[in-house]
């Protein structure tokens, strides 16, 4: 199997997964109503599942945070090398450019939202 092959399979999984663990954040944060419940009325930290609704709250929001930033990473890496390529050979594409990077970047941010979604669920 050639470098580029195993390299595309692997961005595709990272992706995926980055895409997964935010549905898998979310799907946690919608369905945990007594943690919700508990929050509405007041009461904080019923033992210990007071205590494991709070750590699921703060492990799904960094993994959200750290999967979609290795996402990010990943994507701006290949994106960058290809554009420093292109603008090599034709430097009017500078500015199309910026704008294909900073789509990449916003991997990050979407993730980082997700997890103030999820931290001020508490």
């Amino acid at each position: 199997m050639s470098t580029t092959v195993w390299r595309n399979k692997w961005l595709w999984g990272v992706t995926g997964s980055t895409l997964s663990m935010a549905l898998l954040s979310t799907l946690l944060y919608l369905f945990m109503p007594e943690a919700a419940a508990n929050e509405e009325q007041g009461v904080t930290g019923q033992g210990v599942r007071g205590e494991l609704a709070h750590w699921a709250y703060y492990m799904t929001a960094a993994v959200a945070t750290g999967m979609s930033s290795i996402g990010a990473g990943i994507a701006v890496s290949q994106v960058g090398a290809a554009s420093v390529a292109a603008i090599a050979e034709k430097p009017e594409l500078l500015g199309r450019v910026l704008i294909i990077l900073g789509l990449a970047e916003g991997i990050a941010i979407y993730g980082l939202i997700i997890s103030f979604i999820i931290i001020a669920a508490l």
